[in-house]
């Protein structure tokens, strides 16, 4: 995987079984859930084309800030058995409790594979406080258990999903105007064939909405944990990604295109490809 040097990048494709690669500095990482881990050196001999380049080559990674890098955020996204791995092979210590970071996983996996109940039981098992705190979460759980239900009833019987949206969202909906619009369009997806929606309808039943819920989630139960709400390389992506906007700003001399490299290599995140590392 190529990769710019001091450019951090972050693949993770499918979600199970996982494949997790950070390519940071000198170093690219690839761990798997069942705990492999690697480290390869990317040290390259090809000479710089930009006076940038050269300067970013001077920059030495530190390998044990990477390993405390790359542990924070199996830990932070909940990959249980990759942390608990690489954390023996990088001798450093875990942060959080292993039962927490399982839950967490469990959570994560429930709700990108589309069995959201399963989901929201976990949810409430681990602090049913999480929800009742967070209207908003709970809502777009119930939604996008509302779309699970119409993607498999798809030309079928209606009856379960209409009665689910009629006992669980619309009382909430009714309860707090912000939650109608959202009803209203996944509503539509009763009334139009799947394979010919209008792209803002045809998103709801797309992997994304899974990944984004699933992310939103996660920082949900790191907050009621009283830690952060994301993993530190999340945070670094932005703060890269904003230094390199406000240098343009300036009139900077830069390349014209430096990979910001969270997705694969210049690959579109398209269903079946690598997931992104979610930013925002």
């Amino acid at each position: 995987m190529s990769n710019s040097r001091g450019t951090p990048r972050v693949d993770i494709v499918g979600s199970s079984p996982l494949r997790f690669a950070l390519s940071l500095g000198d170093f690219t990482y690839t761990i798997t859930a069942d705990g492999t881990a690697q480290m390869t050196s990317s040290t390259s001999t090809t000479t710089p084309k930009h006076a940038f380049d050269s300067r970013v080559t001077e920059v030495k990674s530190n390998k044990s800030d990477i390993n405390a890098l790359v542990l924070d955020y199996l830990t932070m996204e909940g990959y249980t058995k990759a942390a608990a791995k690489f954390s023996k092979e990088a001798n450093l210590p875990l942060r959080h409790p292993e039962d927490l970071v399982a839950a967490q996983q469990n959570i994560k996996l429930s709700i990108l594979r589309g069995d959201i109940e399963t989901a929201i039981s976990g949810i409430n098992e681990l602090d049913h406080e999480i929800l009742d705190k967070d209207p908003q979460l709970h809502f777009s759980l119930l939604r996008l258990q509302l779309v699970e239900l119409i993607r498999r009833c798809n030309n079928n019987d209606v009856t379960p999903a209409i009665e689910f949206a009629q006992e669980k969202l619309a009382p909430r909906a009714a309860m707090n105007e912000e939650f109608l619009p959202d009803l209203e369009k996944t509503m539509s997806l009763f009334f139009f064939p799947h394979d010919s929606l209008v792209p803002e309808l045809a998103a709801l039943l797309k992997s994304d909405l899974r990944r984004t819920t699933a992310t939103k989630v996660n920082e949900a139960i790191l907050r009621q944990q009283a830690n952060r709400r994301e993993a530190a390389i999340r945070g670094l992506v932005r703060l890269r990604a904003w230094t390199e906007a406000s240098v343009r700003t300036k009139r900077k001399d830069l390349p014209d295109r430096i990979e910001l490299g969270v997705f694969g290599d210049g690959a579109e995140n398209n269903d079946g490809g690598p997931e992104p590392m979610i930013t925002t």
